[in-house]
């Protein structure tokens, strides 16, 4: 049976802010949008918008659905062609299973080199990825626990309970 650790509104707030401290003290590089990474990457997006006053765009990768996936990831490679800096956040980086898909996709469609960059509310120190910008940092080979964010905490406990087991390899 999986720790289920909730994450608190006011800690997600918290990392949304630290997120945007960040960013502020990156006067080399500056997004043009934040690009929320569907599902978990949604809710931290829109309030890093509101924090930074940043525009938002998103991908809903997690669906698969090329339609909703690769092809806006195309269209968001175009664009870094015109010179726009996208920054993409999602909740977690975990295994770094999505991230990396998703440079893959954005290097095959021809983003430019340093138009794109990554963000994670939670950045596993173990992931196959790098994040540019993380609020906190796990190491899996230590951190057991399923998070879970806000968004998440009106789930059925059976819903949490299946995404867990799917990937047994993070909380075993």
């Amino acid at each position: 049976m999986p720790i289920f650790t909730p994450i608190s509104h006011d800690d997600f707030v918290a990392d949304v802010m630290a997120l945007a401290a960040q960013l502020a003290s990156a006067t080399d590089w500056v997004p043009s949008f934040i690009i929320g990474i569907g599902r978990g990457g949604l809710a931290p997006a829109v309030y890093l918008s509101h924090a930074t006053g940043l525009p938002m765009l998103s991908v809903d990768y997690s669906s698969q659905v090329s339609d909703f996936a690769d092809a806006p990831l195309a269209r968001l490679a175009a664009r870094t062609r015109a010179d726009e800096r996208l920054l993409f956040l999602d909740d977690i980086n975990d295994s770094g299973a999505t991230i990396g898909k998703m440079r893959a996709i954005l290097t095959d469609e021809g983003a430019t080199p340093g138009g794109v960059r990554f963000a994670t509310l939670l950045d596993n120190i173990r992931s196959s990825q790098r994040v540019d910008y993380a609020a906190r940092t796990i190491d899996r080979s230590i951190t057991k626990d399923w998070f879970v964010f806000p968004w998440e905490s009106v789930a059925p406990a059976t819903s949490l309970e299946e995404d867990a087991a799917a990937m047994p390899e993070r909380i075993a």
